[in-house]
């Protein structure tokens, strides 16, 4: 099989790439190890920045997210006894949006213009350091196939093949493990709040989110090796009553049938380069953040708008200028968007340390304090411009 681009990834980067790749005319085909079916059901982020909006709404893939998805003004940000509202629109004149990676997903599928081979194995790739690259694997049925392209884009997440074909001798990884994880619920539950509410609390961190009007995400802080099997379902929603402040100010947290329980380790990780020959990377399998900052899908979208017209000058024109700087592009909005994930993951989540503790509150009653302090906050959480 012949086309320009070779990507190896179904999800969100893997789909949009392709997606935005067909609209330039440029011929794209996907490879992904799951089934339509799973990567469809995979429950990750729920948060668009604006940025994020506006890129799929001028591809064409606007009119679900506008009609179904919720803006949201800003965020509570909460600690005993206080939550305070920080308002996005009044403070930088941007807002997000309650839309789940899930419908994302279904929409790119649904634009029917990614060439998608499914359920493959034992993906590998081969010369990237000349001008014809190609993928080799393994079909559902075990038979071999080869795809022969002019570029191949790593979308493939930390667990898959691309990443590792850049050698040790030029890669450079950077990693923070964080001594905590969430444990995530899905409930058939009508949100208790309006907005997400980010709670500091000394028994841990505790997050309200939602998906729709009728089905709440959330999630505490607990302990690395925590199962979620050792919580069950009336201690979960007793321990988030007591974080999220329930019969504080006369706000109520209403309990309902969890569907789904799963606890997310934490951790940080970035590698560079992002582009080593006709390999280019994007989305984790460049780049892991903490998810407090609601900023995974977003980086992978924003990887995403700066290689597809990288690509598309390179194997159009003939004009290697995007493609060389793609990797300089994307790292600087990858380390902004890594810091304010570890900035807003270490203001939230309790440590052993009690000097930290009241760091930390400091830090919440200056955010919350401070017009200067909120619009920061404000701006990285919204999101910064496509290309910053």
């Amino acid at each position: 099989m012949r086309t320009q681009v070779a990507i190896i990834g179904a999800g969100p980067a893997g789909m949009l790439l392709a997606h935005l790749l067909r609209r330039a005319d440029v011929d794209a085909v996907v490879l992904e190890t799951r089934s339509q079916e799973y990567v469809a059901s995979r429950i990750r982020a729920g948060i668009l920045e604006q940025s994020s909006v506006d890129l799929l709404t001028s591809a064409g893939l606007g009119d679900r997210l506008r009609a179904e998805g919720f803006p949201h003004r800003g965020i509570y940000l909460q600690w005993p006894g206080e939550r305070h509202h920080l308002d996005f629109v009044d403070l930088i004149g941007r807002s997000v949006w309650v839309y789940g990676q899930t419908e994302v997903q279904k929409d790119l599928v649904n634009a029917n213009t990614a060439s998608v081979v499914y359920e493959v194995s034992d993906v590998q790739v081969h010369n990237v350091d000349s001008s014809a690259p190609y993928v080799t694997y393994l079909d559902a049925e075990g038979r071999p196939g080869r795809i022969d392209a002019s570029a191949i884009a790593g979308c493939d997440g930390s667990f898959g093949p691309s990443r590792a074909v850049v050698p040790a001798s030029v890669a450079t990884t950077w990693e923070r493990t964080y001594p905590y994880s969430w444990l995530g619920i899905l409930a058939d539950v009508a949100p208790s709040t309006d907005e997400l509410i980010y709670a500091w609390h000394p028994h841990g961190f505790a997050l309200h989110s939602m998906r729709s009007p009728s089905v709440s995400r959330l999630y505490l802080q607990v302990p690395n090796g925590t199962s979620a099997g050792d919580w069950s379902d009336q201690r979960i929603w007793d321990e988030l009553a007591t974080r999220l402040g329930h019969g504080q100010d006369g706000w109520k947290l209403t309990p309902g049938p969890v569907t789904d329980k799963s606890v997310l380790p934490m951790r940080s990780f970035v590698q560079t380069p992002m582009r080593y020959g006709r390999l280019f990377l994007a989305g984790d399998a460049a780049h892991i953040v903490p998810p407090t900052g609601a900023k995974g899908l977003n980086l992978a979208i924003a990887d995403v708008a700066l290689l597809a017209p990288a690509l598309t000058a390179l194997l159009r024109n003939n004009d290697p200028a995007l493609a060389d700087r793609y990797g300089d592009d994307a790292s600087r909005r990858v380390w902004r968007c890594t810091h304010f994930s570890w900035w807003m993951t270490t203001m939230l989540h309790i440590g052993d340390d009690p000097f930290d503790a009241q760091l930390q509150l400091s830090q919440l009653r200056w955010v919350t304090g401070s017009e200067a302090g909120a619009a920061g906050l404000a701006e990285n959480y919204a999101g910064l411009p496509i290309g910053f």
